[in-house]
């Protein structure tokens, strides 16, 4: 495991401080809800203490518990993936704006 202790910062300014990491996993030794990264992972500070990385569009892909320890894992959203989203958002405008049901 790394030693080098971590905090994240989501979009409200939400910390989760004092985690460590294993492989791409965030452990906290306090409760994580998977609600808090709901609509809140653009952007997100990243910071082991030394340097922050701000990785602009995420997602929460699971939060497991092991040993009581709760484990997270954030993964930046791919260019495609941000473009589909894109494209559903402006079908869904255009439809609204026209009054048609989807």
């Amino acid at each position: 495991m790394d030693e080098k202790i971590y905090k994240v910062t989501l979009a409200d300014g939400t910390e989760l401080a004092g985690l460590s990491m294993n492989g791409n996993n965030f452990i906290s030794a306090v409760p994580v809800d998977a609600d808090i990264f709901t609509a809140n992972c653009s952007p997100v500070a990243i910071s082991d203490g030394e340097k922050e990385e701000i990785h602009e569009h995420m997602e929460l892909v699971q939060v497991t518990v092991v040993d009581d320890r709760y484990w997270f894992v954030l993964r930046d959203l791919t260019t495609a993936e941000l473009e589909q989203e894109k494209m559903k958002s402006d079908i869904e405008y255009i439809a609204m704006m026209c009054d048609v049901e989807l």
